[in-house]
């Protein structure tokens, strides 16, 4: 894999990408430091400030350690920037928005064997002395140098560093990763199970409804648009009014007016009537049975992405 010298990365475990660098509240400093104090800075925040993330459009998604982005202007401390692994109809070479520069660095030019993605929930990135460099989240996709057992040898915004062979996956490319079962999607999602929600979330410091779709596809191997309208256009078209025909690992969406209006939410379908998903600000993970609650008359689409 070799990097592309126009791109940049992410070089904090998870930059949060604002709407316009005027999003940012005093209390989100935290969220936008290098490092990055994703807990302190979450577990700080109020319902109400929380809420706002999302009812005052202040975030637009987030990104993970390592990922390129495109950076199409610098305006003072800030970058206006294309997250490139995250398709959307915003912009069709990726998700935009700004983050803060001090959360970017230029990627060097690299010839790798292959990539690996992070399979824990969290891991921890060691120095080329075997020190704790950076714990990093799940799904959190970096180039290999070389294999030293146990571990393998990546290249990250820190430079050279060691990530154990237990706590992550390895592919050629990005493009290669095997493709999972769709009981695999359901089985990774289980692990967020009480996981508090966070409006743009991309990592284990919290998923929105998407966020928690797209990602457990693609530690399956499938990358699918960020957010569930895109989603929902997408994958294959499987019947509404047949719920016999859903199987675990479907995507399920959701929109208002009796699922008339436009697409608000998504899940993963877990079987037997029943849906796993990241509900709203305030709520958690969680296995919900969708007969009699608010959601079943909602449901707007079904679309496979994994078999």
């Amino acid at each position: 894999m070799t990097t592309k010298a126009n791109e940049w990365v992410c070089s904090v475990k998870v930059a949060t990408v604002w709407t316009e660098p005027t999003s940012m509240r005093e209390l989100d400093a935290p969220g936008v430091a290098n490092p990055v104090l994703m807990a302190e800075w979450l577990e700080a925040l109020t319902y109400n400030e929380r809420l706002a993330l999302c009812n005052e459009n202040r975030v637009q998604t987030q990104l993970l350690y390592g990922e390129p982005v495109l950076v199409e202007e610098i305006e003072g401390e800030w970058a206006k920037i294309i997250a490139m692994w995250q398709p959307s109809k915003k912009d069709s070479r990726g998700y935009p928005g700004w983050v803060p520069l001090a959360q970017l660095k230029k990627s060097e030019q690299l010839n790798s064997i292959g990539v690996v993605r992070v399979s824990s929930i969290k891991a921890q990135l060691w120095d080329m002395k075997e020190k704790p460099l950076l714990i990093v989240p799940f799904n959190t996709t970096l180039p290999v140098i070389s294999e030293e057992a146990p571990y393998f040898k990546v290249q990250t915004p820190h430079g050279e560093a060691l990530l154990l062979k237990k706590d992550a996956d390895f592919a050629v490319s990005t493009e290669q990763y095997p493709k999972l079962l769709a009981e695999e999607v359901v089985a990774l999602g289980e692990l967020y199970l009480d996981l508090p929600y966070l409006w743009g979330g991309m990592s284990p410091y919290g998923y929105d409804c998407s966020g928690f779709s797209y990602n457990m596809l693609k530690a399956c191997g499938y990358l699918i648009p960020r957010d569930a309208s895109d989603q929902a256009r997408s994958g294959e078209e499987v019947s509404i009014g047949d719920p016999s025909s859903w199987k675990k690992g479907d995507l399920l969406f959701f929109a208002n007016d009796e699922g008339t209006g436009p697409v608000r939410h998504v899940g993963v379908y877990y079987g037997n009537g029943q849906l796993l998903h990241s509900p709203s600000t305030g709520k958690t993970v969680e296995i919900l049975v969708l007969e009699g609650s608010k959601l079943e008359k909602e449901i707007c689409a079904v679309r496979r992405y994994a078999v």
